[in-house]
C-alpha cells in the first residue's frame, strides 16, 4: 500500500483490511505503522539528498530515481523484501519529487529551521494515488 499512499486515512485502511476487526487501538496501531513507514522514507530521502550535495551535484535535474538506483533498492528492500509486488512507476516519480524537495530545501539552507520538513510533507501528501481495488481481496497475496 505504501507504494500508492504515504498518508492513508483510517477509512482507507479499514477498506483495505476487511479481515481486521477495527477498534480504536488497532486503527491507531495501523496509523502508527504508516507513520513509521514514512519516517524511514523521509530519512532515506534526506540522506540521499545530502549525499548528492556532498557529491557536488549542483542541478536538481541531475538527480533521478530509477529502478536501478541505490535509493530505490533501499526503499524496495525495506517495503517489499520478498519482491512480491511490482512497484508502480508513480512511486518512482513521487520518490524523485521527494528527493528533489529535500535537495532544494537543504541547498537553500532551510534545514536550519526546526520545522523545515513540514513544507515537504505538505507537497508529498498531495501526491498519493488510489490503491488498486485488488488489494481489497483477502486472496491478494
Amino acid at each position: 500500500m505504501f507504494f500508492y499512499t504515504r498518508y492513508p486515512s483510517s477509512n482507507v485502511l479499514k477498506t483495505f483490511f476487511p479481515d481486521v476487526k477495527f477498534n480504536r487501538c488497532i486503527t491507531s496501531q495501523l496509523i502508527k505503522w504508516f507513520s513509521n513507514f514514512r519516517e524511514f522514507y523521509y530519512i532515506q530521502m534526506e540522506k540521499f539528498a545530502r549525499q548528492a550535495i556532498g557529491d557536488g551535484i549542483r542541478d536538481v535535474k541531475d538527480i533521478t530515481v530509477s529502478r536501478d538506483s541505490e535509493l530505490f533498492r533501499a526503499l524496495n528492500m525495506h517495503y517489499n523484501k520478498a519482491n512480491d509486488f511490482h512497484v508502480p512507476e508513480r512511486f518512482l516519480e513521487v520518490a524523485e519529487i521527494t528527493l528533489h524537495e529535500f535537495y532544494n530545501a537543504i541547498s537553500a539552507a532551510k534545514d536550519s529551521d526546526q520545522s523545515w520538513k513540514k513544507a515537504i510533507y505538505k507537497v508529498i501528501c498531495k501526491l498519493d494515488s488510489d490503491v488498486p481495488e485488488e488489494f481489497k481481496t483477502s486472496s491478494y497475496l
